[in-house]
């Protein structure tokens, strides 16, 4: 490190510039009278006796003011570096807690060099899933990020999750259990596609995880609009070709959906075991705003392609019907226009037959 990358170190500790010239001056000359400071820092020698008296407050310089003239000695290097280092470790718990974690921009884009910040972010973000998630990934990484899909899963999160097993991985269906809501793989190299409630997202090619020399990049976004289409590209392209290996259990109801497409999941598990459901919808009527914003009915149709069989015309439709008193109602997720509702939450509860 030459003398203006310590200089500079020294300013972030709330050095002056003149503060560092001093000091600088006093680490080389040693033990010396306040006039050669001067004479070697170019400062009036009253104020180098003024901020040596500040330099001694930081632990950086001692005065010997009983000496005739006074003498200022430097602090050993070590000694100055423990105490400064204490005093950043002293300040940790006081910051820890005034820290509120906030989310990242709705706007941001991140450009991701390496292999381990790709992985660290796939667990970040998977961690602050609440309702959806979509996932592509090759095998190899799996095992790495096992554990936070398991605890995602946990949170009755929906999560999608397609492994790559173009490098002849052999995949265990027994060993997907708890792994995600529905599991696929595909005998191609497929690309690592993130994305988590329709708001963040990363996009990666799958050489950045499997090849220690490569020189791609990852793409991480935080952006609703965006965020979607990722999604979208994820279920029409990818998803339909996959191989199913392992699909959950139906979930205990009744229970509440802020994700449509965790709803739609739930039913159409539910309508394979042949069981009635009655839903409630809250949201908003698609064109005719005299409709009500809450209804309620039996399921009498489901449309998608999460699992199979197959039940949609196109593979990102996602859509069920309900019976309220003798008229049929489609059902539509976040930006529904072809359905006559679009909801924001689903209740789901089993009808006695």
């Amino acid at each position: 490190m030459d003398a203006d990358g310590l200089a500079e170190l020294l300013e972030r500790f709330g050095l002056s510039e003149k503060e560092i010239d001093t000091y600088l001056a006093i680490l080389d000359h040693g033990e010396s009278k306040a006039s050669t400071i001067a004479d070697a820092a170019d400062v009036s020698k009253r104020y180098v006796y003024s901020i040596s008296e500040e330099l001694e407050e930081r632990g950086f310089v001692e005065v010997n003011d009983h000496a005739v003239p006074t003498v200022i000695r430097p602090v050993e290097p070590e000694t100055v570096v423990q105490r400064l280092t204490r005093s950043v470790e002293e300040m940790e718990p006081e910051l820890q807690s005034r820290y509120t974690r906030t989310e990242r921009s709705g706007e941001q884009f991140e450009v991701i060099k390496s292999r381990q910040t790709v992985l660290k972010r796939i667990e970040e973000l998977l961690a602050m899933a609440e309702h959806e998630v979509t996932l592509s990934v090759p095998a190899t990484v799996l095992p790495r990020i096992r554990s936070t899909l398991e605890e995602t899963t946990d949170r009755d999160v929906l999560v999608l999750l397609l492994v790559g097993t173009a490098d002849g991985s052999e995949i265990d269906p027994a060993s997907l259990a708890g792994t995600a809501s529905t599991v696929r793989t595909w005998d191609a190299l497929v690309p690592t596609m993130l994305t988590v409630d329709r708001r963040h997202g990363l996009l990666a090619p799958s050489q950045i995880l499997t090849s220690s020399t490569s020189d791609t990049r990852a793409i991480s976004l935080s952006q609703g609009q965006l965020a979607p289409v990722l999604a979208g590209s994820f279920l029409a392209n990818y998803w339909p070709t996959a191989e199913e290996r392992h699909v959950t259990s139906p979930s205990p109801l009744p229970s509440t959906y802020g994700g449509f497409r965790n709803a739609v999941f739930q039913i159409a598990l539910h309508h394979g075991d042949d069981t009635r459901l009655e839903a409630t919808v809250e949201g908003s009527p698609v064109g005719d705003r005299d409709r009500p914003t809450k209804l309620s009915g039996e399921v009498v149709d489901v449309r998608q392609s999460l699992v199979r069989p197959v039940t949609s015309s196109v593979p990102i439709e996602n859509a069920f019907e309900i019976d309220v008193d003798g008229d049929r109602y489609s059902i539509g997720g976040s930006g529904a226009f072809l359905e006559d509702f679009e909801a924001e939450a689903v209740t789901l509860r089993r009808l006695e037959r």
